[in-house]
């Protein structure tokens, strides 16, 4: 799996709250972000309102997207 980094700016609290998690699970903080994200993006793929939503934003998208492309 190719890997991409991203800079995350956290309130400093939750970076902190993070760091203790991390250290009580004994994996990195990379780790722990990592699981929290998958953990949102299956939850959101669940919601189907947000699904329909996603799909409308993309789809007006692609209409902008051709239209430029002409």
């Amino acid at each position: 799996m190719s890997r991409k980094t991203t800079t995350v700016r956290l309130p400093e609290d939750l970076a902190d709250q993070v760091e203790v998690v991390a250290r009580g699970r004994g994996v990195s903080v990379n780790a722990v972000v990592v699981d929290a994200l998958l953990t949102e993006v299956e939850r959101v793929k669940a919601d189907k309102q947000f699904m329909a939503h996603l799909r409308k934003v993309t789809e007006r998208d692609k209409e902008i997207l051709d239209r430029l492309a002409q």
